[in-house]
């Protein structure tokens, strides 16, 4: 083992694309938001995974002001979204803990789950990574003017969905 990191989950997320090692963490590289997975060894067979992805608050990715009744609004229905990250998974994976916190001008979402599989293991993390990110460009409130990061997607999204190729609910 190396920086604390069971052997096993570093050789599988060393070897995974969508990683980039950063001392005791691996950094998801698919995604624009900042998120990061850790592993730790467990009493049994499955290692136990710890995914923080950091996105800002909607009233950091505004030009202008939010009212606290939206934001709370859109927090809430962030936090209710994001619980259904197993769902995007082609595994079978169970959440021991999900949260969504506020830190300052950001909302740090968490995800912890045992795993015996290492060698999905990275799969598994990559794929809550994208869901946080494409849940909060879906859960965008009209009507604002996004900048920085959060503009960047919308932009995205929005040519993506454009030419038919792909896309969800029109922003």
């Amino acid at each position: 083992m190396t920086d604390g990191i069971p052997e096993r989950a570093e050789r599988a997320f060393e070897g995974h694309e969508a990683f980039e090692r950063d001392g005791d963490s691996f950094v998801v590289t698919t995604t624009r938001f900042d998120g990061r997975v850790t592993a730790a060894e467990t009493d049994d067979w499955a290692l136990s995974y710890r995914l923080v992805v950091q996105t800002p608050m909607l009233s950091a990715a505004v030009d202008g002001d939010v009212g606290d009744a939206v934001e709370a609004g859109w927090f809430d229905t962030l936090e209710r979204r994001l619980k259904d990250a197993p769902s995007v998974t082609r595994t079978d994976v169970t959440l021991d803990e999900m949260t969504l916190t506020e830190d300052g001008t950001e909302a740090v979402a968490e995800f912890a789950f045992e795993f015996d599989n290492a060698d999905r293991a990275p799969d598994v993390a990559k794929a809550f990574a994208e869901y946080v990110e494409g849940t909060y460009v879906e859960g965008v409130v009209p009507g604002y003017d996004y900048e920085g990061v959060v503009a960047d997607l919308m932009g995205k999204a929005a040519s993506q969905g454009g030419d038919g190729s792909r896309g969800g609910t029109p922003l």
